[in-house]
């Protein structure tokens, strides 16, 4: 039978050869005595072939990192030091002393695993800004952070809690999402639970970023000659997990629900989790063959298959999450809300962590479970901005949980001794060469910044010029007939800022409008669709924009000329008490200053996504006479071209009132 040796204690014993070294090592441990972990064995320390004794044994630093479990570090410094022995380097009575301290040692009987967590990264390459007044960010620099959480420990792994790609950049998207796929698997991600927006492009798509292959149509896919990654496209060298997504006919998850990592004989689960309510935020048509489980009752009923595996430690990677609406900074939990609150209520104990996303936020949490126990819940924030350090302790009698502590750590670029991932930094350059000509060319100018920000009724600068846009691209018979445009908020991204409007040395405003700035607003590639609706259904949609099943109030932005009140509280916090009324102001919906008739027809345009029902619009699958259209980004170019200056959204067409007249 072979023996086998962990291998550090291989290159341990490697290091004990007789053979003249050119170069000898120096001992430095100052330590009078040797320390067997934390237990003194009263061996003088002594120098031997260059190293301390104390060296050769182990690094109380990291006492338990290298041994899968206490008798394993036993039987092998008894090998090692009985070496040592037959060749006189330490005496009998001294090889007793040792083991005697090894035995009443705590050195393997626990075992450290770090974790390196993200979530959201949605294909942020580049550095998103700064945060918390830090330049951060890149995935060259964040390879860089999850590089120095892994090198503290040789049992590792680098993990990720969904929407790594989806609502991206232009150097990410332009090549659907390839140069992020092929970036994180230089970064080293082992993990990937899927989120909502992996199934931006749908099933078929999503299974192409995972299996490798070109896009069937872009000839945009596949750039590895010119950026020097392999061609074809690779696909991710990391597991895509999903145990809640499976298909309608069969019953099947489209990937793995869980993935088992084996540290030293100390197995730790990871299980992938995709929101339940994906189906209502990405285009229904991509996804029509699946179906989205219940978050909670699909872990816990994976538990008894993983404990039959011998798995007694369980981490969920979970792609939802809440808001810590008063938390202070990125590492604590002050006030957690949201459908996580639920989701870990409703764990079984076995689950000893879950690692969170999609709602940008950053938080330590402890939240109980159905028996009432705390875990720690953790989330980090977007983009590549921060990374999780996940310090999880196993005790390796019972292979269970010891201990879990966590901290959110900042990419932050400008801090001493952080060197960028140099394959990295290549790769990002080499994609931006190829996508720069396209995202610095013109297509307009502005007249004054256009944000991304909410009346009290629901309305913003933004969505005003997007629904005209899109309304102007159809509104000629043959392109639609549509007199009313729609937008759902939820397809206009870049955060608050919406269009900027920097200013020169010279205090003016250079106003000018890039094609990446317009993509960076619009990344989703929808089509335009005109359909016809009655009145009475553009009264029934817009009253599904605080319906009882939306997570959250959605309101739609709408064209010049279509008006309307409500009295609806579009506070986050006065949503939950509201949702599933009637809020729209009977007789207000107006066109062009003229109430709509109910029962009169009315040719509608909204974008592919909510055509089909997006963001639970269902009114939007009863409109008839169909017809496509350009993209949506197409028409803001187009807009952008035919109105220079383009000046903000007055918000003036949705009015929200204290209370609704009386008929």
């Amino acid at each position: 039978m072979q023996t086998r040796f962990s291998p550090l204690l291989l290159a341990v014993l490697a290091s004990f050869s007789y053979q003249v070294q050119a170069v000898e090592p120096t001992c430095v441990d100052t330590r009078a005595n040797v320390f067997v972990g934390a237990i003194d064995s009263t061996v003088a320390n002594k120098n031997f072939d260059g190293l301390c004794l104390n060296d050769r044994i182990v690094d109380s630093a990291t006492e338990g990192a290298n041994w899968g479990n206490h008798g394993a570090f036993v039987s092998d410094l008894s090998r090692l030091s009985l070496d040592w022995q037959k060749t006189k380097k330490i005496t009998a009575m001294e090889r007793a002393k040792l083991m005697r301290a090894a035995a009443q040692s705590s050195v393997g009987k626990t075992l450290l695993v770090k974790i390196a967590a993200i979530n959201d990264f949605h294909g942020q390459l580049l550095s998103p800004g700064n945060s918390f007044s830090k330049p951060v960010g890149g995935i060259d620099y964040l390879a860089a952070y999850v590089n120095n959480i892994r090198a503290k420990s040789p049992n590792s792994v680098a993990v990720s809690a969904g929407d790594l790609i989806g609502a991206t950049p232009l150097v990410s998207a332009l090549f659907h999402d390839e140069p992020t796929i092929e970036g994180m698997n230089r970064l080293g991600l082992e993990i990937n639970a899927v989120g909502n927006h992996e199934f931006d492009e749908g099933k078929e798509e999503l299974l192409r970023m995972q299996n490798g292959g070109c896009h069937p149509t872009d000839a945009n896919s596949c750039q590895g000659n010119a950026v020097g990654t392999p061609y074809p496209f690779e696909g991710a060298k990391f597991k895509f997990l999903a145990a809640n997504v499976v298909e309608k006919s069969n019953g099947k998850p489209l990937f793995a629900p869980y993935t088992v990592k084996n540290f030293q004989g100390n197995k730790i689960a990871f299980v992938g989790m995709t929101l339940k309510g994906t189906p209502s935020i990405v285009t229904p048509s991509g996804i029509s063959t699946l179906d989205f489980k219940d978050e909670a009752s699909t872990v816990n009923a994976l538990v008894p298959q993983l404990k039959q595996q011998g798995v007694e430690t369980i981490v969920v990677l979970l792609h939802e999450g809440g808001v810590d609406s008063t938390g202070s900074n990125y590492k604590d939990c002050a006030s957690i809300a949201g459908p996580i609150v639920d989701i870990v209520a409703n764990l079984n104990d076995e689950v000893d962590m879950v690692i969170s996303g999609h709602t940008h936020q950053s938080y330590l949490c402890s939240l109980p479970n159905s028996a009432g126990r705390t875990i720690p819940v953790t989330s980090t924030n977007a983009q590549g901005r921060m990374v999780t350090e996940v310090d999880l302790v196993i005790d390796t009698a019972s292979r269970d949980v010891a201990s879990i502590s966590v901290d959110n750590v900042l990419v932050d670029r400008s801090a001493a001794g952080i060197v960028p991932v140099a394959a990295l930094t290549t790769l990002v350059n080499n994609y931006a060469a190829l996508s720069t000509p396209l995202a610095n060319r013109p297509i307009g100018q502005i007249s004054a910044a256009i944000p991304n920000i909410n009346n009290a009724a629901g309305e913003s600068s933004i969505g005003d010029v997007i629904a005209d846009a899109q309304l102007e691209a159809t509104a000629p018979a043959a392109l639609g007939g549509a007199v009313i445009a729609v937008m759902n908020p939820g397809g206009i991204r870049n955060g608050a800022a919406g269009f900027t409007y920097p200013t020169s040395a010279a205090g003016e405003g250079d106003g000018v409008v890039t094609y990446g700035e317009a993509f960076t607003i619009q990344p989703f590639g929808n089509s335009l669709t005109t359909k016809t609706l009655t009145g009475q259904q553009i009264y029934d949609l817009l009253e599904q924009q605080w319906s009882a099943i939306q997570p959250y109030s959605r309101i739609l932005q709408v064209s010049a000329g279509f008006t309307y009140q409500h009295s609806f509280d579009t506070t986050a916090a006065n949503f939950a008490a509201q949702k599933g009324g009637h809020y729209v102001c009977d007789g207000s919906v107006k066109l062009n200053g003229v109430a709509i008739d109910k029962a009169a027809s009315y040719r509608v345009t909204m974008n592919s996504f909510l055509a089909t029902g997006g963001d639970n619009f269902t009114i939007f699958n009863l409109g008839t006479n169909q017809l496509g259209g350009a993209l949506d980004l197409d028409a803001m170019t187009d807009y952008f071209v035919a109105h220079a200056p383009t000046a903000p959204g007055a918000q003036d067409r949705i009015v929200k009132v204290a209370a609704c007249p009386a008929p």
